[in-house]
């Protein structure tokens, strides 16, 4: 039998596989300071920064603070400041507050992500053929209320979405595949399930780990998708390939 028969649903992650971030973080950190008079930050000090930062916060306040109920302005301002901090600035509050502002907001809007030109096709495709769609994605709430409606990804392309920074459950955790197949509904069941990711370690294991079928793209070519291959991975290109492996019936079950 045919993998695609024999579907009920398909998941998918969402950055890296149906957006993309344009250009790089250290553009909007200089773009924010520029805009109040300061000096442009150095590019790749501020990139730094914020790594360290980022996976502390999460480190401490995972799911973008849910458990520690940390509004989500908080979990991103202490975290864009330690950025800073840790790439050799620091501002006084009122300064701060100007850059903090004009990078949140930045970050909430459709500004600085791009849709890959084959996301909304696949979306629709799979709808097409009656599959149930949906997202699962370590992201904040801005994400669904806002982000992706603003990129034109609404509900004309997905049925259900599962959030981290809203449900308190992130990937690896194979709880949020769980919860997406209660969110997927109707009785479906794990291994009538397709989920399609781009991290060996947040996407392909835990969602075989319960069950489903699994795929990762490899958008940028990554030196990762060898292994990825060798440990019994599908990897494709893009959504066009995945529609087509799907469509040629060579995916058996």
């Amino acid at each position: 039998m045919s993998l695609l028969s024999k579907l009920r649903c398909i998941t998918v992650d969402v950055t890296g596989t149906l957006i993309a971030y344009k250009g790089e973080l250290g553009d909007y950190y200089c773009m924010a300071a520029k805009a109040i008079g300061l000096p442009c930050p150095d590019y790749k000090r501020v990139h730094e920064g914020f790594q360290i930062a980022y996976t502390d916060m999460a480190q401490k306040y995972p799911c973008f603070g849910f458990s520690a109920k940390m509004p989500n302005i908080v979990w991103w301002k202490t975290c864009v400041r330690d950025s800073f901090v840790k790439a050799g600035y620091e501002y006084d509050e009122e300064t701060f507050e100007k850059v903090f502002r004009r990078i949140y907001s930045t970050f909430g809007s459709a500004a600085p992500y791009s849709v890959f030109q084959d996301s909304r096709p696949f979306l629709r495709w799979a709808r097409s053929k009656g599959l149930i769609v949906g997202l699962v994605s370590n992201a904040e709430y801005r994400y669904r209320e806002v982000i992706l409606p603003s990129l034109g990804l609404n509900k004309e392309e997905w049925d259900f979405g599962v959030f981290s920074g809203i449900e308190g459950i992130e990937k690896p955790d194979p709880r949020i595949y769980r919860l997406a197949l209660e969110r997927a509904g109707n009785g479906i069941a794990a291994e009538e399930v397709l989920h399609i990711g781009d991290s060996m370690r947040k996407d392909y294991v835990p969602a075989k780990s319960i069950g489903m079928h699994a795929l990762l793209l490899d958008r940028f070519k990554t030196e990762a998708a060898k292994d990825w291959r060798e440990a019994g991975a599908i990897v494709l290109p893009d959504l066009v390939a995945v529609q087509e492996l799907l469509e040629s019936d060579k995916l058996k079950c």
